[in-house]
């Protein structure tokens, strides 16, 4: 099997291309190289897989990703702007990067004569601010409508010029599989997190608070910090993708929500508390006003990819923050350069 990943070098295709690689896989990996730490990221890989094709190319180049995508059974499309605030501030890099990069995967499998699999990371901000009624429940916030979780069936509503462009980049994926017969799986991912995660302030929120509280920088919270998000760990998020292969003629055409579930569910200042128990200091933060975009609560209900994949969580949040913790820990020297 020949998997094609862009956006391979950053933190989620770094780590399916390890698992696959690590299966006898040959993998290839798009990437512009835009963000941090995916230097780092292609160089442990080449180190490690000296086999590894890393292509330096942007998704918006559609004569590279056709010429790319031919040659590939499995297409996992990671690339693509990431931010809501960064959409907010330059919404038309956010549409080029995220719509017409996601058309030219597309096209690319389209026009391939072979109908190559396409999976494609999705956000839970296709949903929108979402119904129902907020309470506040301790230290968290929840919300009365979806006492299991977001499902599938809950309507789309985009929101932010990020949530506009994941979500039609989404529906176009959706649409493929229907109309041309590509075998595309949309997964709709809230927060993932896990080792080598090098989170930044809008995006990568676990680590980005992990980072600064081990550093004993400032950490600034956006809201009240009674928000909740499931968070799932990067290796369960990966054995659903090798799920999702392993069923692809089954599955093609679905769209999953993946997430920890309310299982693996935790507010902004929950996160807080468990990271000064087990850094044993006290964290510095502050408040600012809630960003525009932000959802209150977002929690995944994970029983489809169950009934259909047999899929689910297996890390407990604490065991995954002590596991990136840990990490992080021993490449303190690394993380200094991306502070």
């Amino acid at each position: 099997m020949k998997i094609l990943i862009t956006g391979g070098a950053g933190f989620i295709g770094m780590h399916l291309a390890d698992y696959f690689l690590s299966k006898r896989k040959h993998v290839t990996i798009l990437d512009n190289f835009s963000r941090k730490g995916v230097t780092y990221n292609a160089a442990y890989l080449s180190k490690k897989y000296p086999r590894i094709t890393i292509v330096k190319t942007d998704v918006r180049d559609f004569a590279t990703v056709k010429r790319k995508v031919k040659k590939h059974d499995v297409v996992i499309h990671l690339a693509g702007q990431v931010a809501v605030t960064t959409s907010i501030a330059n919404p038309r890099a956010d549409f080029e990067n995220n719509v017409i990069g996601t058309f030219n995967i597309l096209e690319a499998a389209r026009l391939a004569g072979h109908k190559p699999a396409v999976l494609y990371a999705s956000t839970n901000k296709v949903y929108g601010k979402l119904r129902g009624k907020i309470v506040k429940k301790g230290k968290r916030y929840s919300n009365l409508a979806f006492p299991n979780g977001v499902s599938e069936t809950e309507p789309l509503d985009f929101y932010s010029p990020y949530g506009c462009s994941k979500g039609a980049a989404d529906q176009y994926m959706h649409d493929y599989a229907r109309i041309y017969g590509i075998p595309t799986v949309v997964l709709r991912q809230s927060c993932i997190y896990g080792t080598r995660q090098l989170g930044v302030e809008d995006q990568g929120w676990l680590a980005h608070f992990l980072i600064q509280s081990m550093f004993e920088k400032l950490l600034t919270i956006y809201g009240t910090g009674y928000q909740v998000r499931d968070v799932l760990y990067i290796d369960d998020l990966v054995f659903l993708y090798d799920k999702v292969l392993q069923n692809i003629y089954r599955v093609g055409g679905e769209v999953f929500n993946v997430g920890g579930g309310n299982a693996r569910s935790l507010s902004l200042l929950e996160l807080i508390v468990l990271l000064e128990k087990m850094m044993k200091k006290k964290i510095n933060i502050s408040f600012a006003p809630k960003r525009p975009g932000d959802q209150d609560v977002y929690v995944s209900d994970t029983s489809k990819a169950k009934k259909i994949l047999n899929w689910k969580p297996l890390t407990p949040c604490k065991t995954g923050i002590l596991m990136m913790y840990e990490w992080a820990k021993a490449n303190k020297d690394l993380l200094l350069e991306f502070t």
